[in-house]
């Protein structure tokens, strides 16, 4: 019992020393005892029973839509994953394995304009993601790096700023806004959902290109999960409100690096709109964990399936 409190201390010591640090960058956390014993706690006890059960590298998918607050979570959950179970915990971001610039250029021109924009599933670097995942897994572990994006150049870092993995971990937690995202029907694509689709995907080009990626090479990644975390927002207002924040971080961080101003965000989330609503309709039901957020970014509720 004694051990069990001194655990707890360190765990709620470095929980409210990380969330103190991300305060400073934007809104307020509500009840963050409450959160960590009622949602992060009971998620990485239910991790490291899983984990386990099969002693294997255990990849931890986390999903939601923009702004919802996936990176944050991820640090949290690793944090006590490390400090509660001694795990060798490593996270990254789907953003990361954007493809470059000049290789949106390339696909623009081959298949839409509209590829130029990073985002949507076409827009990774799924061969490079697939291999890292591979060299994560591997029993014979070697040392290596995985990539980092630049958002505020919209272009992928030199391979001299990439994170270094230097020890093979026991759990690995791979967020992003389309983790997890299962593709429509052929026949759900023929009406546009926005502006952005009725006027510059008038043949479809773009959206039929997305959808089969999800289908192919998205899908062949999404089924290495060994579980699957969505944040539910309340509606896709919620990502436009939660994406503007998200934008004012991201110019704090950047020191004043070219952001996005209010209207270039709305356009900007048009391009992940139908499958953002898509997942909303259908990662409640098939996800292992949802915990539901309110319209204040507050953890609402929390629910196993």
């Amino acid at each position: 019992m004694k051990k069990k409190k001194l655990v707890f201390k360190k765990v709620k010591k470095k929980y409210f020393t990380f969330i103190k640090k991300q305060e400073i960058l934007g809104e307020p956390f509500y009840n963050k005892l409450k959160q960590l014993n009622f949602f992060y706690l009971p998620i990485c006890d239910y991790i490291f029973k899983k984990f386990k059960n099969s002693q294997k590298t255990f990849i931890i998918g986390l999903s939601g839509g923009q702004g919802s607050g996936k990176t944050t979570i991820a640090q949290i959950i690793k944090i006590i994953l490390k400090t509660k179970y001694n795990l060798n915990v490593v996270n990254f971001s789907i953003d990361d394995y954007y493809k470059t610039s000049e290789e949106r250029v390339k696909l623009s021109k081959i298949y839409s304009k509209l590829f130029i924009t990073r985002g949507v599933p076409g827009t990774h670097d799924t061969k490079l993601l697939m291999s890292h995942i591979k060299k994560l897994k591997r029993k014979n572990f070697k040392q290596f790096s995985i990539p980092k994006f630049d958002k505020s150049i919209d272009d992928r870092m030199k391979k001299k700023n990439w994170v270094k993995i230097k020890k093979k971990p026991q759990i690995i937690i791979f967020e992003g806004w389309c983790v997890g995202a299962r593709p429509q029907s052929n026949n759900s694509l023929n009406k546009p959902i926005n502006r952005l689709e009725k006027y510059y995907d008038v043949d479809l080009t773009w959206r039929k290109k997305v959808n089969n990626e999800l289908k192919k090479k998205y899908n062949n990644i999404f089924k290495l999960l060994n579980i699957l975390i969505y944040l539910k927002v309340p509606n896709f207002k919620s990502v436009l409100k939660w994406r503007i924040l998200q934008e004012k971080k991201l110019k704090i961080k950047s020191k004043g690096k070219k952001v996005m101003n209010e209207f270039q965000i709305k356009k900007f989330i048009m391009y992940y709109e139908r499958i953002t609503k898509n997942m909303m309709k259908d990662l409640g039901k098939n996800s292992n964990i949802v915990i539901r957020l309110d319209q204040k970014h507050r953890l609402h509720s929390l629910k196993f399936n």
